[in-house]
């Protein structure tokens, strides 16, 4: 009887020691759970992705300065080349204010849509004017900081009426053009950024455009040729003369850098550092690389000579056809844009400018307006769900027709959009503040003129 009793005594004093194990440790393991659970359920910042936008933010911007200034700026004569600078510097830093202050809430906030305002089809709404609520932890799409997200499509926002500066090159008023290009961003560029990108009718549509065919090269491009045309041809302007370049060098360093932004621009564009990430960069790569040489041959071809300005304007054009095509072609897509573009852009440049004589003084519409178009809709050929995955968009070459006249539909409302708003703003800045120099501005130069230095000085 002892011995039973000594035994139950034994399991009694185990059984209080586990229960003030518990007694210590249960609520701190039950906290642990907790968090746990609370990790799981919160998104949690992804320090891969953020970094990677980081360095995308900065290629893009790279696009703008120095690669748009210098690209343009070795294009146009000595006497004009500052102006050209001068009009990028404003760009970037004007354009920065505008979007911060209202543009990226335009585009991509939703409180329009979610109250159902009829405005929703045109703009988000301003609840995130000024980046209100928006703070250090506020993460989106591919967790990372909303903060970032703005700042890389403000790099966008930069770069797309940077473009347009080539058409009107060597004979725009600076007074004017800084109320043009204030008002081009607001009412051409927020109002598309939010139909393709922000939740509007084009992107609901299905339209594909991972970084920026229409909303960007589309969008610019038909600018700049409307521009070109009401702004009028350069006083020395002759058919068959082409007003030589002042620095190819500068042509050169200009395509460097557009390309190694580029990079940034198309695979930044999924918003992670993934698989399409990795898949954007090399179309890109590849597109740009068979469109240079592609126009370097038919330069050989038709001018005797390949030239560098040749090459340099191939591989621009092969950037910019790649673009919207860059999250959803494979290999076989790149090549194929990057062979079929620099045909098509050499005959606009080559033949069909000259045909109409209108003057696009550095090709901004017969590069960026026609690579944009072009990559616009063979993207609804070449699209494949090798890269858009089973349930993504497929081109017309693998079936899918559907998808092709999306991509048209889309094209067509870019063109349309961009040349009335484009019309409208020209006849209004023209009539009250003007665009075009005097004709001994013209002659003299931009540089000193309209801004009182020289960029060589001797």
């Amino acid at each position: 009887m002892d011995r039973y009793l000594k035994i139950g005594m034994r399991r009694l004093k185990s059984a209080a020691v586990i229960l003030m194990i518990l007694f210590v440790f249960a609520p701190s393991l039950l906290a642990q759970d907790m968090i746990e659970i609370s990790t799981v359920s919160e998104p949690v910042l992804d320090s891969g992705n953020t970094a990677w936008l980081l360095t995308s933010s900065l290629l893009v911007l790279l696009m703008s300065i120095p690669g748009i200034a210098l690209f343009y700026g070795g294009l146009v004569r000595q006497k004009n080349v500052l102006s050209i600078i001068m009009q990028t510097l404003f760009i970037v830093g004007v354009v920065s204010i505008l979007w911060v202050a209202f543009g990226y809430s335009w585009a991509f906030d939703t409180s329009f849509a979610e109250s159902g305002n009829p405005l929703a089809c045109i703009m988000g709404g301003f609840d995130k004017a000024f980046l209100q609520g928006i703070t250090t932890q506020t993460l989106t799409t591919g967790n990372i900081p909303e903060l970032l997200f703005v700042m890389f499509q403000c790099m966008f926002a930069i770069i797309t009426p940077a473009l347009i500066l080539g058409a009107f090159a060597e004979r725009i008023k600076f007074s004017g053009y800084i109320v043009f290009i204030m008002l081009w961003v607001i009412l051409a560029y927020f109002p598309m950024a939010h139909w393709v990108w922000g939740g509007g009718f084009l992107q609901q549509m299905g339209a594909i455009d991972f970084a920026g065919g229409t909303v960007v090269h589309i969008n610019a491009g038909i600018s700049a040729l409307i521009m070109a045309i009401m702004l009028g041809k350069r006083m020395d302007y002759r058919i068959g003369h082409p007003i030589t370049p002042h620095n190819v060098t500068f042509v050169f360093m200009g395509t460097s850098f557009l390309w190694l932004g580029w990079f940034g621009f198309n695979a930044g564009s999924g918003l992670a550092a993934d698989g399409l990430a990795t898949n954007a960069f090399l179309v890109t790569h590849i597109a740009t690389s068979t469109a240079a040489i592609t126009w370097m041959i038919i330069d050989w071809i038709c001018n005797k000579k390949p030239t560098t300005i040749g090459a340099c304007t191939g591989a621009v054009a092969g950037l910019v056809a790649i673009t919207p095509a860059a999250g959803s072609v494979g290999l076989l897509g790149a090549f194929c844009i990057g062979i079929i573009t620099p045909i098509i852009c050499f005959f606009m440049v080559a033949y069909i400018k000259p045909k109409f004589k209108y003057d696009d003084a550095l090709d901004a519409f017969g590069v960026h307006g026609i690579g944009g178009i072009i990559g616009s809709i063979l993207t609804g050929v070449f699209a494949t769900h090798l890269i858009t995955g089973e349930d993504g968009a497929q081109g017309a070459l693998y079936g899918d027709w559907h998808q092709l006249g999306v991509q048209v539909f889309a094209t067509i409302v870019s063109i349309l959009f961009s040349a009335v708003i484009t019309f409208l703003l020209f006849k209004l800045v023209d009539a009250t503040i003007g665009l075009r120099v005097d004709k001994r501005v013209e002659e003299e130069g931009l540089d000193i003129y309209e801004h009182g230095e020289s960029a060589y000085n001797h």
